[in-house]
């Protein structure tokens, strides 16, 4: 923990104010959760004091009245459905509670329980002070939190412990944390802007630091909800069962997770803030509310600390108990026994180099080193594969069109132009992709896939040049002259000024000249997100640094182009599902659930291609193994179960919520939804049996396209100035390609790599 605890003055007025509170709500005798001796000892007021030293007294007492709040709902949801696994009656519950957040103000129905009675009066005493930006976004992480519930219960009820990865991302999404976060604005009075609130950096910021939060309460959290509570939501016990580690093992790997978190924190807002600051022009006064709210993040996480090594809501009774010391025992590591889970991890400072490994673990990564031939993946796949009967057609087009546009024609000072040869290109054979994302569209419809997916991967190989130069100006041109190929008003395009240009140009012309403006509009927002993930890319390879699973994961949709593919699967059908469905938590669901199990699949397919021929950072495989720090062989598992749990989500989502989404928006509305998720289970299988069936990651395509190698092999990209990576041999970076050693970057369909 880098970060001193400091206590709020008003402390003494927080104490004499909760349990009057708490007792007016319903919450304690008579709750069947609460006696009033249970919230003395639980210590919220202290917990709201070090998490918000500078909060104003009155602010202080809503804060306080908000975590009393949120720690009974919790308990009260144990009690009344966790310990009985009334599925149905929890769902019921929960659905009422978002009526007692209104954003517009309306009013809200009569309370029936405590729960209910105390967020319809701190929605009353918070929502009016802040602004409606700030309330949309409290309203989406609290339903996000009361829907953590239902998640636990049903993992509960199957017996099931969760993935670690799954569990990181799903942990962060409705855990506590980002409704913390919240809080802290509304404490200090730090409402960030909102131009920024939903930026990239302020993001990882709240994701790093929920992330911290989290991990930080599972350690102190594991006697009491394995024991207890028979919890299975808990990072300690799932990373012991699903490495097979001891308690205490598993409970270090959880500290050097949270540890790793920390740094993220740290670095986000040392090297991200300032240039955030510049791109939209702060006023000095936001920026100083932007960094006055980071502050408080910082405090809330050596506050949460202190009141974790207090509270007898956790394993603090030293004689291995849950409970037993008073909110004011003197602090120190007080664990449930020497030696035993809890006490190791109890309290970080005491070793202050812990976790120095697990912060150069992101930084450091052996180049290029060899893993051998990448075994097939056993994966579940429910969808027969359909091939477009118009494949060969498409095949012999694709040729002639690479050649002509000059794709497969080196282009004078462009260096290595990504290694594009038509044995490459024949290799890729895009056309057997997009012949199985969309087996029913007409010749030309996948023809103009085909190419699509072929710019997509030729586009995406020049990055490696700009990495190469640390040439972000370059690079910022490259992504700049693209967009300009995609004029959303029917405008013309600059003239082409390479063969990349000439290609897009001649492809949006050829397909959006029947698209109505508004389907223009979100074709451009798919290459949008594509293009803008190469800067993302740069900015890791600048670094060196291996980004986290939950952000990997995020990312990696749009480096493989996911909606942009979808999209081209789609050209022939779909295109009249309503606009307002794609924001719909449903459909949002389904394609993220389809697109993680595309990229993840990539991932494991193409992980000998990236790691000993590209020295690549970007793979799901060794994301997972530097983050968790596991063999090889236990991150592979990880991902393809992550993979299968990803196929089981979208199979549960269609067959339970889908019908539930079409009956809402009527016949005609329902059959549109249906073909397009029907599209998504083609895109799905195609894109398996295209990793399944071309060349280009196999071993033998692999040494002819990539040449000598060897010399590079263990080859350590070592940290630069200000955490920057060191050029490699003769100037060049690591993992950029060479004459004789051709490591590109990765190079697929929009991003299948």
């Amino acid at each position: 923990m880098p970060y001193q605890a400091r206590l709020n003055p008003s402390l003494p007025r927080a104490q004499a104010h909760a349990a009057p509170w708490a007792r007016s709500m319903g919450m304690l005798e008579g709750s069947g959760v609460w006696e009033e001796a249970d919230l003395d000892a639980h210590g919220y007021p202290l917990l709201c004091a070090y998490t918000h030293p500078d909060a104003a007294p009155e602010a202080l007492d809503t804060v306080t009245d908000w975590y009393v709040w949120v720690f009974f709902f919790d308990d009260h949801f144990v009690e009344t459905f966790k310990r009985t696994g009334d599925i149905a009656g929890a769902e019921a519950y929960l659905d009422r509670l978002p009526l007692f957040m209104p954003r517009d103000g309306s009013p809200m129905p009569e309370p029936g329980n405590p729960v209910e009675a105390g967020l319809a009066d701190l929605w009353g005493r918070t929502a009016p002070r802040m602004s409606p930006q700030w309330r949309e976004r409290f309203f989406e992480s609290t339903f996000n939190l009361l829907q953590e519930s239902m998640w636990e219960l049903h993992n509960i009820n199957a017996g099931r412990v969760a993935n670690p990865v799954e569990y990181i991302e799903m942990r962060r999404k409705v855990g506590g944390a980002p409704w913390s976060a919240g809080l802290v604005e509304f404490a200090n009075g730090t409402e960030v802007p909102d131009a920024v609130a939903r930026s990239r950096p302020l993001r990882v910021l709240k994701d790093a630091f929920a992330d911290a939060v989290h991990l930080r309460n599972d350690l102190f959290s594991y006697q009491r909800e394995i024991t207890e509570e028979g919890e299975l939501s808990n990072g300690v016990l799932v990373v012991e069962r699903f490495f097979g580690y001891g308690p205490q093992r598993a409970a270090d790997t959880v500290n050097d997770l949270l540890t790793s978190r920390l740094h993220q924190f740290e670095h986000t807002a040392l090297t991200e803030l300032p240039p955030l600051f510049e791109e939209y022009g702060l006023a000095p006064d936001d920026r100083a509310r932007v960094l006055a709210y980071a502050q408080g993040l910082t405090d809330w996480q050596s506050g949460g600390h202190e009141w974790h090594l207090r509270s007898s809501r956790y394993m603090n009774g030293g004689d291995g108990t849950c409970g037993g010391a008073a909110p004011w025992a003197p602090p120190g590591p007080r664990g449930i026994g020497a030696g035993r889970i809890g006490t190791a991890a109890a309290r970080m400072a005491r070793a202050p180099f812990q976790g120095v490994s697990t912060r150069a673990r992101s930084f450091r990564l052996p180049a290029y080193e060899r893993v051998g031939p990448t075994p097939a993946p056993e994966l579940h796949m429910p969808y027969a594969l359909r091939l477009n009967p118009h494949l060969e057609l498409a095949r012999r087009d694709l040729t002639e069109w690479a050649r002509r546009s000059g794709l497969t024609v080196p282009t004078p000072g462009v260096p290595d132009d990504g290694r594009w040869t038509q044995d490459v290109l024949d290799s890729c054979d895009f056309a057997l992709c997009s012949a199985g994302l969309d087996p029913d569209a007409s010749a030309e419809d996948l023809i103009t896939s085909a190419r699509w997916l072929t710019w997509g991967t030729y586009a995406d190989d020049r990055t490696p040049a700009f990495n190469a130069a640390h040439d972000a100006v370059g690079l910022r041109q490259y992504m700049e002259q693209a967009r300009q190929c995609l004029p959303v008003d029917g405008s013309p395009a600059p003239p082409p000024v390479d063969a990349s240009t000439r290609a897009l140009t001649e492809l949006w012309t050829r397909t959006t000249a029947t698209m109505s403006r508004q389907e223009r509009e979100r074709f451009r927002r798919a290459c949008d997100e594509f293009i803008d993930s190469w800067w993302w890319e740069f900015a890791n390879a600048e670094l060196n640094r291996v980004p986290d699973p939950v952000d990997y994961i995020e990312m990696r949709r749009k480096t493989f182009g996911s909606e942009l593919t979808i999209l081209l699967g789609q050209l022939g059908r779909g295109r009249k599902v309503p606009p307002e469905l794609f924001a719909t938590t449903t459909l949002k669901s389904i394609e993220a659930a389809a697109m993680d199990y595309a990229t993840l699949l990539n991932d494991c397919t193409s992980f000998q291609k990236e790691i000993e021929f590209e020295g690549e950072l970007h793979n799901g495989v060794l994301v997972v193994r530097q983050f968790f720090a596991c063999t090889t062989e236990q991150a592979r598992n990880i991902v393809i179960d992550l993979i299968n749990s990803r196929m089981r989500q979208f199979e549960h989502l269609v067959a339970k919520e889908l019908p539930l989404l079409c009956a809402a928006h009527g016949p005609a509305a329902g059959r549109e939804l249906e073909e397009y998720v029907d599209g998504l289970k083609d895109w799905m299988s195609g894109i398996k049996n295209w990793h399944k069936e071309v060349g280009r990651y196999k071993e033998p395509n692999l040494r002819k396209r990539y040449g000598r190698y060897e010399q590079y092999e263990g080859e350590e990209r070592p940290i630069g100035r200000l955490g920057f990576a060191a050029p490699g041999p003769l100037g060049r970076r690591p993992g950029v390609q060479s004459a004789e050693c051709a490591p590109g970057r990765r190079s697929g369909v929009p991003s299948i790599s």
